[in-house]
C-alpha cells in the first residue's frame, strides 16, 4: 500500500496548474485588448496536468536520461512559464506558484533558486508548515548547502506534522547522517535503524544502511561491534561487488589501525588479506591501494608500499596523501631528493598539508638547511590542520636563534645537499602526476550534472547500482577528527600519523629500523637523563635552567614525531569511496567530478568554494530562525569531506544570476553569498513572521488546541492529518526565544527565594505551596525542613543504607573531577558546555567504600598540603596547585553515585514511611500530585530516588522529565550547589546546546557561565545544606555539583495546576517532534485524571477535556479506517497498573488501539508499534493484529462525566 497517493502537496500542484492556466488567460486576453509584448511560453492542458504530480518527494527518484528526457525538458519548461508569468504579475500569484516552482527547480538541481522560491512561498503562506512537501524540499536545499541545523529542523517539522510521509526513509537516512556529523551518536543510530525497518522505496539498499550503521559503531570506537556487523554484512545475499568493496576495505584497515583487534603480526596479515579481497571485487579503488601501501609500509616491504602507492596514483586522482607517504619512504631509504620531490608534490596538491611540510621541514633540517625548514614549519603552522602549533612554533625559535649564533656568511659559503624550498616548487613535476591532473581537469570540464536511473541510487550516477561504487559516508569520531578535508586533516607527523591515532590507543604500526640520517636536534641518553632532572625541578629552576628545558623538551617532541613516522603509527580512516576521498585521505577539492560514478553518499567541494554556496540564513523570517543555528555544524565541513546523499553533487557553476521571483527586499541567498556564516548577529534573528506564532504562543489563546497526538489518516491517503485541531491553528513547537526586553547585567544573579521553618506548622501552611509553584519562582530553598519536621535522615545516610541493602544496585557516572564552577576540556586548554559522564554499575556497599576512602584520601591530601606550607612559601604551594591544575590537567577522575532506585517499599519500608511526614505537596504520593495518577510505576518520577556523591559529582544541565516539578532534599554531611536558570530561557540554553553540538534533551552539558551572562541569561545560584528541600518548578532547567560528601533523596511531583500541565503538554510534543520519548504518557495521563479529578480551574479544565476530544476522534477514526480496509479489531483490555504504552520503533505514546506482531502476540510479548511504523514495516497490515484496549462507549462516558467542577473553598495543605 503506497504512501504517496492524493495529498495536500498534490493538491495544491493541481491547484497552482490550474491557476496557472487562468493566469495565462488573463495574460492572452491582456495581449488581445492591444498588449504588444513578447511571446511567452505557455503550456498545454496536458502539461499542466503532468506537473501536477512531480514535487520535492520525486527528488532522487524522478529519471533525465533515456525517457525521462521529456521529463526534464517539461520542468525546464514549467520553469521559464512560471517565471514568466511571475514578473509580468509583478510578483503578484498565488502562494502555491512559488512552492510549485521551488520542488521544479530542486528537481532540476537549481538550488540556489530553489531556495529562493521556497522563500517566497513562506513569507505568503501563513500556515506553511501544513505542506509536508514543502518542508521536505526546503530540508533538501539546506542538506544539499551543509546547513544541517535548518536540515534537521525542516525534517523534523514534516515527520512531526506527517508521520506517514512517503519519503520519511529518506528522511530517517539524511538525519542519521546529520547527526553522526554532529557526534550526536545515540540519535544518528535511531534514525538509521528507522530507515532500516521501513518498507518503502528508498535510494540506499538495506545493505548499504546497514554499513551505515556498522561505520556508526567504528566511530563510536566501539570496533567489536563494527567488526561484527561488517562481517555479518559480507553473509548477506546478493551483495553487491562494491559494497563487498568497501566492507573488506574497512575491515583492513581496522585491523592496520585498531590495537583491540589481536597482536600486530596477526593484524597486518588480516589487514592485508582483506584488502586484497577488497581490490579483488574491486580493483580500481586508489583508496584500497593507498592503504595496502600503508600496511606494506608498516612491516617494511617497501617496495611492495612503492608498488601499491603507484597502483593508488593510478586508479585514483592525485593525493597529497599518497605522495607525503611516498617521500616518508623515500627519506627513510636516505633518498633525500627524491623525498624532496614527493613532498613537493603533497604540498603543491594541498597548500594546507600540514603533515607534508613538516615532514619536508624535517627533511631540509636533516640536510642542514635551517632557513629553508624555518619556511616548511610557518607553512604548517598556518595550516588549520596543525595540532602541534606550540611545539613547531619552539622549533622555529630555537632554529632562529641557531642562525643568529652563526657566523656571518657561513651559509652561503656551505654547499646545499637540496635545492631551497624556492627552487624545489619551481622543478618540473613528475610526469605521473601531471598526465593525472590533465585527466581531471578534462573530467571537470565535462562534468555535468546527473540524475539517477529507475534503480533507487543516491549519487552523482547513471550506471547501475550493481556497478557503482559504494557511497562516501564515513564522519570521523568527534573527540578524532574535525571534519576538515582530508588533506588538512589534523596530524602531528607524516601520514603514518594524525589525528585519528586516538582510534588505535596511540600505538602504531613500526617499519624495521633503516639507516637514518642523525637528526641534529636527536637526543643522546645523556642529554634525556638531563631532561629528566630538569622536569622534576621545574620549580626550583633558574633563568639559565628554564631556558635549557624550554630547548630539551622542544627537541624531544620533534624527535618522538620523527620516532613515530619511523615505526609507522597509523590512523584509522574512515573508508571512503574507491576511488575516491576518505574522511582523512588527501585528495584535490575537485575530485568528485573526476572520479568514476558515486552510489549514496558523496562528496562535494567546500560551501566556501566559488560555485558552491550556502545560505547565510534560512528563509527571511524563516521557519526556523528561532536563535543562533549555524549554517553548518561547528565542525566545518572541509573541502571534500561534506557528506551528501540523493542528486546533492555540484555542477560546478549553479545558477548564481538574478532569480526573477526574488523580492526586491528579500534577503541575501546562496547564489549571492560565498561563504558560510555563523555569527550570532544573523539578519534574520528573531524575525518571525506575524502569522507562524510558536506552539506556545498559541497554547495561551487556543488552550483547547494542545497537541496532535497520532496524525491519523485513512489507510491508503496521504496528507495531513485532519484529525488533529492543532494543525489547523498552532504550527509545530519550538524553543521559546531570548525574554524580552533583555534583563539588565545587575539583574543576572538575582537572589534565590528562601523560606526559613522554625517548626511544623510553618511546614503545613498554605501560602508555603502557593508560594512554591507560583511560577515567577524558579526555584525555591525551604531551609531548616528536616529538623522542622524532626525527619530522621540517618536513614538515608550511607551506614544505614550499608546495613539495609548492601548489594543494592547503583548506577556509577565516571567524571573528571572540575575546578569551581567550570567545565575544561580533559586536556585543561578551553572551557566546554560538553560534560564527561561515562556510565557503569556497582553496589552500594562498593560504593560506599569508594565514598569513605576518598574522604579519607582527601584528609592526607589535606595533611601532605599543610606540612607542605611550613616548608614552602604561599606563593609556591598555590602555583603548583591551583593554578596549574585549573589549566593543564589531566584532571582526576571522580565516581558519582546515581539513580538508585528505592521504589520497593519492602526493601526501604522505614525510609518510605519517613517521608509521609513532609508536608502532601511536596510527598511522592498524595492526591495533588499528577504524577499520583498515571497509574503505575514511572522509576524516579512518582517514585524515590537516592544520589551518593564526593566533592566534584556533577548532575549536568537538565529540565525535568515532561517539564515536572522536581523534590530533593539534602541528607548530607556535605553540601551541594545549585546553578538555575528560569524556565522561559531554556530556548537560549537549546541554542547553546546546538552551537556546541550537544542534544539539549538527550545530551551531558554544563553551561559556560560566562556564555550565560553574554546572553543575558539570569542563573540563581545557591548552596543546599543538609536537611535543605529545594523544590525545582515546573520547566526550570537546573545543574548541580556536590561540594562535599553526601547523599540526596529526589523525586517528581506534578501540582494541579494548568501552568503544570501545559508544560508537560508543551514538552510532550517537543519530544515528539525531537524523536525522544516522553516518560510521562500524557494521554494516559489524561484520560487517568478525568476519571479520578474534579477539575475547578477553568484553564486546566478546558485543556484536559480537549485533549480528550482530540483522542477519541482519532481513535473513532482509526478504527473505522481498520474496519473499512478489512482489519480485524480484537478486543485486549487493560490489566491493573498496566504501564501505558509506547511504540517500540519510534517511541511515541500508543493509545487504545495496539499493533502487534503476529508473532509476538502468538507469544503473548505484545511488541507494540505505532500505525505509522506498522504500516512501514508492512504496508499493509498482514504481519500485524490490532488489539483494542478501551470499549469506545467507555471512553465516551468518561468524557461526557468530565465536567468543571465548582471552585473548592481554601484549605491547608
Amino acid at each position: 500500500m503506497k504512501s504517496c497517493g492524493v495529498s495536500l502537496a498534490t493538491a495544491a500542484a493541481a491547484a497552482a496548474a490550474a491557476a496557472f492556466g487562468d493566469e495565462e488567460k488573463k495574460m492572452a486576453a491582456g495581449k488581445a485588448s492591444g498588449e504588444s509584448e513578447e511571446t511567452s511560453p505557455s503550456l498545454t492542458a496536458e502539461e499542466r496536468e503532468a506537473l501536477g504530480g512531480l514535487d520535492s518527494r520525486l527528488f532522487g527518484f524522478v529519471r533525465f536520461h533515456e525517457d525521462g528526457v521529456r521529463t526534464k525538458a517539461l520542468l525546464g519548461k514549467a520553469v521559464r512559464c512560471y517565471e514568466s508569468l511571475i514578473l509580468k504579475a509583478e510578483g503578484k500569484v498565488e502562494s502555491d506558484f512559488f512552492c510549485q516552482l521551488g520542488h521544479f527547480n530542486l528537481l532540476l538541481e537549481d538550488y540556489s533558486k530553489a531556495l529562493s522560491a521556497y522563500q517566497r512561498y513562506y513569507s505568503l503562506q501563513s500556515d506553511y508548515w501544513k505542506n509536508a512537501a514543502f518542508l521536505y524540499g526546503l530540508g533538501l536545499v539546506y542538506f544539499h548547502y551543509n546547513a544541517f541545523q535548518w536540515a534537521i529542523k525542516a525534517f523534523q517539522e514534516v515527520l512531526y506534522v506527517d508521520p506517514s510521509f512517503c519519503r520519511a526513509k529518506e528522511i530517517h537516512l539524511r538525519l542519521g547522517l546529520m547527526f553522526k556529523v554532529n557526534t550526536d551518536y545515540e540519535s544518528s543510530l535511531k534514525h538509521f535503524q528507522l530507515a532500516l525497518i521501513d518498507c518503502n522505496p528508498c535510494t540506499l539498499s538495506s545493505a548499504e544502511i546497514q554499513f551505515h550503521i556498522a561505520h556508526l559503531y567504528e566511530t563510536q570506537r566501539k570496533y567489536h561491534s563494527a567488526k561484527e556487523a561488517y562481517e555479518q554484512l559480507l553473509q548477506t545475499e546478493n551483495l553487491s561487488s562494491q559494497v563487498k568493496a568497501t566492507v573488506l576495505q574497512q575491515l583492513g584497515w581496522m585491523h592496520h589501525t585498531v590495537d583491540l583487534l589481536g597482536d600486530k603480526a596477526t593484524k597486518e596479515s588480516y589487514a592485508i588479506q582483506y584488502l586484497q579481497k577488497s581490490l579483488e571485487a574491486d580493483p580500481n579503488s586508489g583508496q584500497s591501494w593507498y592503504f595496502l601501501g600503508r600496511c606494506y609500509s608498516s612491516i617494511g616491504k617497501v617496495q611492495d608500499a612503492f608498488i601499491s602507492y603507484r597502483q593508488s596514483i593510478d586508479k585514483s586522482e592525485a593525493s597529497a596523501d599518497t605522495w607525503c607517504s611516498i617521500g616518508v619512504l623515500y627519506q627513510q631509504q636516505n633518498q633525500p631528493m627524491d623525498a624532496l620531490q614527493a613532498y613537493i608534490c603533497a604540498v603543491q596538491l594541498d597548500h594546507g598539508h600540514a603533515a607534508a611540510w613538516m615532514d619536508l621541514g624535517t627533511l631540509y633540517e636533516s640536510c642542514n638547511q635551517p632557513q629553508d625548514a624555518i619556511k616548511c614549519y610557518l607553512n604548517a603552522t598556518r595550516s588549520k590542520s596543525c595540532s602541534n602549533t606550540s611545539a613547531l612554533a619552539a622549533r622555529i625559535k630555537y632554529l632562529q636563534a641557531q642562525l643568529c649564533n652563526l657566523p656571518q656568511g657561513s651559509l652561503q659559503n656551505k654547499t646545499k645537499l637540496l635545492p631551497s624550498i624556492e627552487e624545489a616548487w619551481s622543478l618540473p613535476i613528475p610526469a605521473e602526476l601531471t598526465s593525472r591532473q590533465g585527466a581531471m581537469n578534462t573530467a571537470q570540464q565535462a562534468c555535468k550534472p546527473h540524475h539517477p536511473n529507475t534503480e533507487p541510487v543516491l549519487g552523482l550516477s547513471q550506471t547501475p547500482i550493481s556497478q557503482q561504487p559504494l557511497p562516501l559516508h564515513m564522519i570521523p569520531s568527534s573527540q578524532v577528527d574535525d571534519l576538515s578535508s582530508p588533506a588538512k586533516r589534523k596530524r602531528t607527523s607524516s601520514p603514518t600519523k594524525s589525528t585519528s591515532d586516538n582510534w588505535s590507543g596511540g600505538h602504531g604500526m613500526s617499519h624495521p629500523p633503516i639507516q637514518q640520517q642523525a637528526h641534529s636536534w636527536c637526543l643522546t641518553p645523556q642529554k634525556l637523563q638531563h631532561l629528566e632532572q630538569l622536569r622534576a625541578n621545574r620549580n626550583n629552576l633558574n633563568p639559565a635552567q628554564k631556558l635549557m628545558l624550554e630547548q630539551l623538551e622542544s627537541q624531544f617532541v620533534l624527535m618522538q614525531q620523527h620516532q613515530m613516522r619511523q615505526t609507522g603509527i597509523a590512523q584509522v580512516r574512515p573508508p571512503g569511496i574507491p576511488n575516491g576521498p576518505t574522511a582523512d585521505s588527501s585528495l584535490p577539492t575537485n575530485s568528485v567530478c573526476g572520479q568514476q560514478p558515486q552510489l549514496a553518499l558523496t562528496r562535494m567541494p567546500s560551501v566556501s568554494q566559488p560555485g558552491v554556496r550556502c545560505p547565510g540564513q534560512p528563509l527571511a523570517n524563516g521557519p526556523f530562525s528561532t536563535g543562533h543555528v549555524p549554517c553548518s555544524t561547528s565542525r566545518t565541513l572541509g573541502s571534500t569531506d561534506t557528506i551528501l546523499i540523493g542528486n546533492n553533487h555540484v555542477t560546478g557553476s549553479g545558477s548564481n544570476g538574478n532569480v526573477p521571483y526574488l523580492q526586491r527586499n528579500a534577503l541575501t541567498l546562496p547564489h549571492n553569498r560565498t561563504n558560510l556564516t555563523s555569527s550570532a548577529e544573523e539578519p534574520w534573528k528573531n524575525q518571525l513572521s506575524n502569522s507562524t506564532q510558536d506552539f506556545f504562543q498559541c497554547l495561551n489563546k487556543c488552550t483547547a488546541d494542545l497537541f496532535p497526538f497520532l496524525f491519523l489518516r485513512n489507510l491508503g491517503k496521504n496528507g495531513l492529518s485532519n484529525s488533529s485541531i492543532l494543525l489547523d491553528k498552532c504550527p509545530p513547537p519550538r524553543p521559546p526565544s531570548s525574554p524580552y526586553p533583555p534583563l539588565p547585567k545587575d539583574k543576572l544573579n538575582p537572589p534565590t527565594p528562601s523560606i526559613y521553618l522554625e517548626n511544623k506548622r510553618d511546614a503545613f501552611f498554605p501560602p508555603l505551596h502557593q508560594f512554591c509553584t507560583n511560577p515567577n519562582n524558579p526555584v525555591t530553598v525551604i531551609r531548616g525542613l528536616a529538623g522542622a519536621l524532626k525527619l530522621d535522615l540517618g536513614l538515608f545516610s550511607t551506614k544505614t543504607l550499608v546495613e539495609a541493602n548492601n548489594e543494592h544496585v547503583v548506577e556509577v557516572r565516571t567524571q573528571l573531577l572540575q575546578p569551581a564552577d567550570e567545565n575544561w576540556d580533559p586536556t585543561g586548554t578551553k572551557k566546554i558546555w560538553h560534560c564527561e559522564s561515562n556510565r557503569s554499575h556497582t553496589t552500594i556497599a562498593k560504593y560506599a567504600q569508594y565514598q569513605a576512602s576518598s574522604f579519607q584520601e582527601s584528609l592526607r591530601e589535606e595533611n601532605e598540603k599543610r606540612s607542605h606550607h611550613k616548608d614552602h612559601s604561599d606563593s609556591e604551594s598555590t602555583s603548583s596547585d591551583n593554578s596549574g591544575r585549573r589549566r593543564k590537567g589531566p584532571f582526576k577522575t571522580i565516581k558519582f553515585g546515581t539513580n538508585i532506585d528505592l521504589s520497593d517499599d519492602k526493601k526501604w519500608k522505614l525510609q518510605l514511611h519517613e517521608l509521609t511526614k513532609l508536608p502532601a505537596f511536596v510527598r511522592v504520593v498524595s492526591a495533588g500530585n499528577l504524577l499520583s495518577h498515571v497509574g503505575h510505576t514511572i522509576l524516579g518520577m512518582n517514585t524515590v530516588q537516592l544520589y551518593m556523591k564526593v566533592p566534584g559529582s556533577r548532575t549536568p544541565g537538565h529540565q525535568e522529565n515532561n517539564n515536572f516539578c522536581s523534590v530533593n532534599i539534602n541528607i548530607g554531611p556535605g553540601d551541594c550547589e545549585w546553578f538555575v536558570v528560569p524556565e522561559g530561557y531554556w530556548g537560549v540554553l537549546n541554542d547553546f546546546c546546538e552551537k556546541n553540538n550537544l542534544n539539549f534533551l538527550m545530551g551531558s552539558w554544563w553551561p559556560n557561565l560566562e556564555d550565560l551572562y553574554e546572553a543575558n541569561v539570569p542563573v540563581y545560584r545557591f548552596i543546599q545544606r543538609p536537611g535543605d528541600l529545594v523544590w525545582i518548578n515546573a520547566g526550570t532547567v537546573h545543574w548541580v555539583q556536590a561540594i562535599g560528601w553526601c547523599n540526596n533523596i529526589a523525586w517528581n511531583v506534578g501540582p494541579l495546576t494548568a501552568c503544570q500541565y501545559k508544560l508537560a503538554v508543551e514538552r510532550y510534543e517537543w519530544n515528539k517532534l525531537q524523536s525522544v520519548k516522553s516518560i510521562v504518557p500524557m494521554v494516559h495521563l489524561s484520560w487517568n485524571m478525568a476519571r479520578n479529578i474534579k477539575v475547578s480551574d477553568p484553564k486546566l479544565f478546558e485543556m484536559i477535556k480537549y485533549c480528550l476530544l482530540r483522542t477519541l476522534k482519532q481513535c473513532q477514526t482509526l478504527r473505522e479506517a481498520l474496519i473499512a480496509a478489512g482489519k480485524e479489531i480484537i478486543w485486549h483490555g487493560r490489566a491493573k497498573e498496566e504501564p501505558a504504552h509506547y511504540c517500540s520503533i519510534c517511541e511515541v505514546e500508543v493509545f487504545d488501539l495496539l499493533f502487534v506482531t503476529n508473532e509476538s502476540n502468538s507469544r503473548k510479548t505484545y511488541i507494540v508499534h505505532c500505525q505509522d511504523c506498522a504500516r512501514k514495516t508492512s504496508g499493509n497490515l498482514e504481519n500485524f493484529v490490532v488489539l483494542e484496549q478501551y470499549k469506545m462507549e467507555d471512553l465516551m462516558q468518561v468524557y461526557d462525566q468530565f465536567t468543571l467542577a465548582p471552585p473548592l473553598p481554601s484549605a491547608s495543605s
